[in-house]
């Protein structure tokens, strides 16, 4: 998906054949450039899709004309610049930057968008594209602070252009984080340790309270409960699971069957 700042008119600044090759050949930055023609050269960069050499340009034309009269819009431009370098932390150090020195700018909610677009692709391109494993079963760092950074967007700009899409990519990442705390959960569950399980379970319903995964989670919550030797709070949760997901896979009619040990629980009508 392409993603330009509102402000940007490429086109305007579009040069000669001759010159985009000139400027994709060469990202020194000659000090004497003036604003206007640095900003200029910047823009022909991007509608060539030279982001290398674009990036030298507004690098050079943040440091040189901080308080210029393309000074924010270069600093949006900057953000998506590195984006398409794979430069993911650079990208969102620029977003976190605009946001920080331009908290009411017209355009603050593209920086919040390209911040969590950006640790969305760190997440997928450092785990799911391996394909070995599932991906909730790996670090999920730069996961969660695009699950953050979304969840802020949405929340300080519910009308935002980018909105929609950051809803999207939000269902995909709470369900992920939901699995992924199922997936150590069924790690404390193996080793005994029931305390740890049961408080995972507990998480995944408490902050991912619309995930698919709940009912994995109310099934980890009496799996601990019964190894804890709590079965009057087994049988409260094993009720709340028997209503919500009847066909749950731990389910055999009204009785609950452990993963991970021989415990069982019935729930009598």
């Amino acid at each position: 998906m392409r993603v330009f700042p509102r402000g940007t008119r490429l086109g305007a600044y579009a040069l000669t054949a001759a010159l985009l090759a000139g400027c994709a050949g060469n990202d020194t930055v000659p000090d004497e450039i003036a604003e206007q023609e640095l900003y200029r050269q910047a823009m022909t960069a991007l509608e060539a899709q030279n982001y290398t050499n674009a990036v030298s340009r507004l690098e050079a034309l943040d440091a040189r004309y901080p308080f210029g009269e393309h000074a924010e819009q270069a600093q949006l431009e900057l953000i998506y610049a590195y984006y398409q370098t794979d430069n993911w932390e650079s990208a969102r150090a620029a977003a976190s930057r605009f946001i920080r020195l331009q908290p009411d700018h017209p355009q603050v909610d593209y920086a919040y968008y390209m911040r969590g677009l950006a640790a969305y692709q760190a997440g997928r391109f450092s785990l799911e594209g391996l394909k070995l494993i599932d991906i909730s079963k790996r670090d999920l760092g730069a996961t969660r602070d695009s699950y953050g950074d979304f969840r802020d967007l949405i929340e300080r700009f519910p009308d935002s252009e980018y909105a929609p899409d950051a809803q999207q990519r939000l269902t995909y990442l709470r369900n992920l984080l939901a699995r992924h705390e199922l997936q150590v959960a069924d790690f404390y569950l193996r080793k005994g340790a029931y305390l740890a399980a049961v408080k995972r379970g507990r998480w995944v319903i408490s902050h991912y309270p619309e995930a698919p995964a709940n009912q994995d989670a109310l099934a980890v919550m009496v799996e601990g409960y019964l190894g804890l030797g709590m079965p009057d709070r087994a049988r409260e949760v094993l009720a709340t699971l028997i209503e919500n997901a009847p066909d749950h896979a731990r389910l055999a009619g009204r009785t609950f069957e452990a993963e991970h040990s021989d415990a069982t629980l019935r729930l009598n009508r």
